[in-house]
């Protein structure tokens, strides 16, 4: 089966094709453009975590337990 078209007889293969290459075509075009970067503060990852990560410790005795653990665990990690 085909249309006519501005007087011509175009199959429908050919408007498939076309109509999914021009949908790809757009949502590729209006996808790219300039990425703002993240803002940075100039603190490595790491160490923006740990000052936003605040313990919940019910004393000051576990706050120092968690402390140390968290300190020895990297430890191990960079070994």
């Amino acid at each position: 089966m085909s249309y006519v078209i501005l007087g011509r007889a175009i199959k429908n293969e050919y408007l498939a094709i076309g109509t999914i290459l021009g949908t790809v075509g757009l949502a590729v075009s209006l996808s790219g453009g300039k990425k703002e970067a993240p803002a940075h503060s100039g603190k490595p990852t790491l160490e923006q975590v740990k000052d936003a990560v605040k313990f919940n410790a019910s004393s000051s005795e576990e706050e120092e337990f968690i402390k140390k653990f968290v300190a020895d665990a990297e430890k191990e990690a960079k070994h």
